[in-house]
């Protein structure tokens, strides 16, 4: 098979630098209006989107390349003590990578079982199974995050449990439930 060439231009638009990477956390302010803190609340302290499929909607559409269908590429950042809330991938395998830091992947609907990995330790888990991490390091962890998506829509509908949609509407309003609705986040997890 013959090689083919590519050109700087066209490999820096295939190339993602951490320190230029802005989080889903301000790009959903600026573009859904969705309150930077909620994101914050549910989600790691910060989810840098690296790649995600042509078309793909939802919280991390934003990404700065574009790739193939079926995968979606981020890093979460965790200070000692943060991760995500309980929740579940309705449709896809979300994969964690542990780059730096020690995380508990906890599931079930009440997270009742759980398991530790450190740096290279990989984890995956099946869809519709409930799930958080959470930083258990005394420094800031990061994971790379891999979606796998199986369906020929290329998005990422996550449910949280219940009891996190009351204190968002208490504290933010209809309106950011609304917004969250609209990036593929529902709040029925479990039930």
């Amino acid at each position: 098979m013959k090689s083919r060439d590519i050109s700087v231009e066209a490999m820096a638009r295939r190339t993602a630098k951490f320190s230029d990477l802005q989080p889903y956390q301000s790009q959903q302010q600026d573009a859904s209006g969705i309150p930077q803190a909620v994101l914050e609340k549910i989600a790691a302290r910060r989810v840098y989107p690296l790649m995600v499929p042509e078309g793909y909607t939802g919280r991390s559409a934003m990404a700065p390349i574009k790739g193939a269908p079926g995968l979606a590429l981020s890093i979460t950042e965790s200070p000692p003590g943060d991760g995500a809330a309980l929740h579940m991938h309705e449709d896809t395998v979300e994969n964690f990578f542990c780059l730096c830091g020690r995380f508990r992947i906890s599931w079930g609907d009440h997270g009742e079982h759980s398991l530790i990995i450190g740096p290279n330790d990989f984890c995956s888990v099946p869809p519709g199974v409930v799930r958080s991490f959470t930083n258990i390091s005394e420094e800031t962890g990061r994971l790379l995050v891999m979606i796998q998506i199986h369906t020929d829509e290329q998005r990422d509908r996550i449910a949280f449990v219940p009891e996190l949609q009351d204190d968002i509407a208490a504290t933010y309003g209809q309106k950011t439930l609304d917004a969250l609705t609209g990036i593929g986040i529902k709040f029925d997890a479990g039930r």
